[in-house]
């Protein structure tokens, strides 16, 4: 174990990968990644994967467009195919509040440059004609969107952070934090201590935990989500997109030769990855309802993984105000695999170069003292 580091990063998912790759690019020192257990198996190894321009905040449309950016081209960056589909995502409205927030969030996302249609009923029904469609108000779609593989994601962070000079400790759980009036100095874990002027806290739903030892709270909580995937199923030669409805909060894409379907979200913070008998219902329940060829579908298996979920569904990026070296990047809440390498980008500019940018500001810990809280519905729907 290293005794001292430039850079200390706590978390191996997604998240804290992207940002040891990215400032391993700007040649930022020596650089420490710790994990408590092993590389991806918190909420990256078991998210959806999506992939999405079609928000309705400026912040995260601008983290989505950054992102996209490098998700086109991840294999020329890392070498590893992500195997980024871009189906495009096409989210349904059944209720007049919902289809009034597509209508309201297709112009912000025009005035953005972004391809995204406003769709009728009719529409839907002629390009995709598995759906049900009689309730529908309307949809919006977007070719620019779709899905990629979190494990292939992950394994190309890592590959090239490494091959960058990157340190990446496994199962190495950090204990406590050494916080001084000055700062940040360093922490101690279960290898050792390691002394740095720098930590990133991505620790994902764990981030309030690392927050308690600098004294700070960090409004992070974690939430079960459930997912099921079918056996290998035919349900039309059609292009499927990653199609959300919104009312129903259910959605489903391509997994393979079957198809990926969204079980329900815990109301109650836990740490339960476990799926249930009641979840299988509910997905079936809202699947067959909108899907309804899916009904001689065999689901194989089920997983649950956990969201970070802030108050205002926004990610938490940046400094702490009075703990000098001390930075966040949490509460991504459902966003953070897709959002990644413009998080690495982002932190790195600023670490490195001292370049802040409108993300930091409007994402920094402080609007939540300040009652600065971002109102985004869509951002409310976690992919």
């Amino acid at each position: 174990m290293a005794e001292k580091a430039d850079i200390l990063v706590i978390g191996g998912g997604i998240i804290g990968v992207s940002i040891a790759y990215h400032l391993a690019l700007k040649n930022a020192g020596s650089i420490v990644l710790l994990e408590r257990g092993f590389l991806g198996v918190g909420s990256t190894g078991l998210c959806a994967g999506g992939i999405r321009t079609q928000f309705s905040t400026a912040v995260n449309i601008s983290l989505s467009l950054k992102s996209l950016d490098f998700w086109t081209h991840f294999e020329e960056h890392t070498g590893v195919d992500p195997e980024f589909r871009q189906v495009g995502y096409l989210f349904l409205a059944s209720r007049p509040e919902t289809w009034r927030l597509l209508q309201r969030s297709v112009r912000l996302q025009h005035s953005h440059g972004l391809p995204v249609e406003l769709l009728t009923p009719q529409e839907i029904h002629q390009r995709w004609s598995f759906l049900q469609w009689h309730d529908l108000l309307g949809g919006t779609f977007c070719s620019w969107d779709g899905y990629a593989g979190p494990h292939e994601a992950l394994t190309g962070f890592v590959r090239m952070a490494r091959r960058k000079g990157v340190r990446i400790c496994e199962q190495t759980e950090v204990l406590n934090l050494h916080v001084t009036d000055s700062g940040v100095r360093g922490v101690r874990t279960t290898r050792g201590d390691i002394e740095a002027p720098i930590i990133v806290n991505a620790c994902g739903p764990w981030a309030f935990t690392v927050g308690h030892m600098a004294n700070i709270r960090i409004p992070v909580k974690p939430i079960r989500r459930q997912l099921y995937v079918t056996a290998p199923f035919r349900l039309s030669d059609q292009p499927i997109p990653l199609t959300i409805d919104l009312d129903r909060e259910w959605y489903f894409r391509r997994e393979g030769e079957g198809f990926l379907l969204s079980g329900p979200s815990d109301k109650e913070p836990s740490f339960q990855t476990h799926t249930d008998h009641q979840g299988l219902v509910v997905m079936a329940e809202k699947t067959i309802a909108r899907v309804p060829g899916l009904q001689q579908a065999r689901v194989s298996r089920g997983w649950a993984g956990l969201y970070a979920i802030s108050p205002d569904h926004h990610a938490i990026l940046g400094p702490v105000p009075g703990i000098e070296g001390f930075i966040l990047a949490n509460g991504f809440s459902g966003h953070g695999f897709q959002h990644s390498p413009a998080v690495g980008q982002i932190l790195a500019d600023f670490l490195i170069e001292d370049k802040a940018c409108s993300e930091l500001s409007a994402l920094s810990i402080e609007r939540f003292e300040k009652g600065r809280l971002i109102s985004e519905p869509l951002a409310t729907f976690r992919d």
